[in-house]
């Protein structure tokens, strides 16, 4: 209830008379009057609960630094150079401070120092520069974490001093302890450790250079920016000023990361347990060094010892291995000569066994044909494949119909093989079809063809582009340019004789057929071992070599690069290393894989420039 004098409807009370007026409570007294109108409490205990209160939560006001003479030496305009910590009295606590202690503090400030106050204690106030704005600005800047952070990381009082090197020993954790201790506040991860004393142990003191080697640190520069970007006029303006403050920021960053950096470094070269650790462990390597060497020169007699029983022992056993590893080579060089002659007697009974039966040919050209196959299916077919399809021959009621069974499943396979390059080369663009499309083949070109199917054989990388390509880098009509896709059609007509009307195929055909002729009236059991091969139409042509094996052809390269081209006798040391071949069979195998390597680099060297 309050007393006051007040008017009334029947006019003016005299002066000292009060009257009552019921009011209610507001803010921390709301509080105070609810929790005693809901407590159980006397009103006693009340008014001491209240008491103690404020003494806790209310600081005396001397607690508080008041620096009137400093206070009235600030200028309001220059507030960015001002140290706010005492400016509000808390140059004691400083960084320290807590967010309530900085609110009383401020709070203690307004009260004593408000121009208001002042005006009413009879003092000249001059609103527009008091130093009571800087009292604001300094609340403004410590009651906001952000910008208390920036100010804290600038914090005039800070010492940044980083110790060298030291005269004594002895003063090492005097003089980096506080700096150390100084600096953690910095520090994002915690707890930060201790720099220890002369009885750390050696991870603990490994653990603590390794923390502050990696040092993350929270500090940053963006009080001291010289540009305040709330004042552009525009946003690229903002924009730019906020680039050169980034800019200006992160180089005091890199400074501070140096100082921090070359503190830890000075501690480290000063630190007394290093040296001793280091010492510890140089006498460590020592003693183990010596006691290596001591075990070295132990054991080195019995070692001497061990090595003539071994290289007598080593010697038997080499020995043993050389009669074992002769005897072996020896056993494989007989299989192999095994399989080559079964399967050399596999291939020809498969050609005795169709030329008794007159090739199971009606005609010349389809015994042609019928040969031809024959020596394909000789010069393909594994031994597994050629013992089966012998064994189905000589076993079958109607061989005609195994025969002409078999050989349809090669045109077939053959034909899927085509097809597939077909498909493969259907890209070839309108025009270049039109330079050679419906213009005959010369017999050069035909024979070129032939050689070159036989150069790049199936699964050939692009075969039928590297095949025309071949065509075309050596035909003697270069003003001609076959395509992949007419030269597959070519070898398509050669394979099934579809062009009966041609003089070529006439020529090869009879050519073929003459030298077969011949091939057949030599008497196969008076030849010497290098030539009892059967001369197929594909070989009398020339368009076809006596088939080596995949053995065969890997003595062959392995003596290559065994003999290389300095070795004394090259060729009839190559050809003792492979059995059943001659020095001449072995330098014209070596000629045609040469020529073969040659003609197809070009050829798909060449196709490939020209699809690029």
């Amino acid at each position: 209830m309050v007393s006051s004098p007040e008017e009334t409807g029947c006019g003016i009370l005299p002066a000292g008379f009060l009257i009552e007026r019921e009011v209610e409570p507001v803010g921390r007294w709301f509080l105070a009057q609810w929790d005693r109108i809901n407590s159980t409490r006397t009103i006693s205990a009340n008014i001491m609960s209240e008491s103690s209160e404020d003494e806790d939560g209310e600081v005396e006001e001397d607690e508080f630094e008041d620096d009137i003479v400093y206070l009235r030496s600030l200028d309001p305009k220059e507030t960015k150079e001002q140290d706010h910590y005492r400016v509000l009295g808390l140059t004691k606590l400083r960084i320290n401070a807590t967010d309530n202690q900085i609110k009383r503090a401020h709070r203690q400030k307004v009260l004593k120092h408000h121009p208001d106050k002042r005006k009413a204690g009879g003092e000249d106030v001059k609103t527009d520069d008091d130093y009571f704005t800087c009292i604001t600005k300094a609340f403004e800047i410590l009651g906001n974490s952000q910008k208390r952070r920036a100010f804290d990381s600038v914090d005039p009082l800070f010492d940044d001093d980083i110790p060298e090197n030291l005269k004594k020993e002895k003063d090492f954790y005097k003089l980096f302890g506080p700096v150390f201790e100084r600096n953690s506040r910095w520090s994002n991860k915690t707890p930060v450790p201790k720099l220890g004393d002369d009885s750390s142990s050696r991870d603990y003191v490994d653990n603590f250079y390794s923390f502050w080697y990696d040092f993350d640190s929270w500090r940053e520069y963006s009080y001291l920016d010289e540009e305040d970007k709330e004042k552009a006029s525009d946003k690229w303006e903002r924009k730019e000023i906020e680039r050169i403050n980034k800019a200006q920021r992160l180089e005091k960053k890199k400074d501070e990361t140096k100082r921090i950096r070359k503190l830890v470094d000075n501690a480290y070269k000063n630190d007394p347990r290093i040296a001793k650790f280091r010492k510890a462990e140089f006498d460590e390597k020592a003693a183990k060094k010596k006691a290596k060497a001591e075990a070295i020169k132990a054991k080195k007699e019995e070692e001497e010892r061990l090595k003539r029983e071994a290289e007598e022992r080593e010697k038997k056993e080499k020995e043993e291995k050389e009669r074992l590893e002769k005897e072996r080579k020896k056993a494989e060089r007989a299989a192999k000569d095994a399989a080559r002659l079964a399967m050399k007697a596999e291939r020809e009974k498969l050609r005795t066994f169709v030329k008794a039966n007159n090739n199971f040919a009606e005609n010349p050209d389809e015994n042609l044909y019928h040969l031809t196959e024959v020596e394909n299916i000789c010069t393909t077919y594994k031994f597994d494949q050629i013992t089966k399809f012998n064994n189905e021959l000589t076993n079958s009621k109607t061989p005609k119909e195994v025969f002409l069974k078999e050989l349809e499943t090669i045109k077939a396979r053959l034909e899927a093989e085509r097809n597939k390059d077909m498909l493969a080369t259907s890209t070839t663009t309108s025009v270049e079809k039109g330079k050679s499309a419906g213009k005959d083949w010369s017999s050069d070109e035909l024979q070129l063809l032939v050689k070159a199917v036989n150069l790049f054989p199936a699964g050939t990388n692009k075969r039928w582009e590297v095949v025309a390509e071949y065509i075309n880098q050596h035909t003697q009509t270069p003003e001609i340019k076959r395509q992949a896709k007419e030269t597959l059609s070519k070898a398509k007509d050669l394979q099934s004789g579809n062009f009966a009307m041609s003089s070529m195929k006439e020529e090869v055909n009879k050519l073929a057929f003459d030298k077969l002729q011949q091939s057949q009236k030599r008497d196969v059991k008076v030849e010497s071992e290098a030539s009892q091969r059967t001369e197929t139409p594909a070989e009398a042509m020339g368009l076809n070599i006596a088939p080596w094996s995949a053995d065969e052809q890997k003595l062959l390269e392995q003596a290559l690069k065994t003999f290389p081209s300095s070795t004394p006798e090259r060729w009839d040391r190559i050809a003792e290393a492979l059995p059943g071949r001659s020095k001449k069979d072995c330098m014209k195998r070596y000629k045609e894989l040469a020529e073969i390597v040659r003609a197809k680099k070009a050829a798909q060297v060449a196709a490939a420039a020209k699809k690029s």
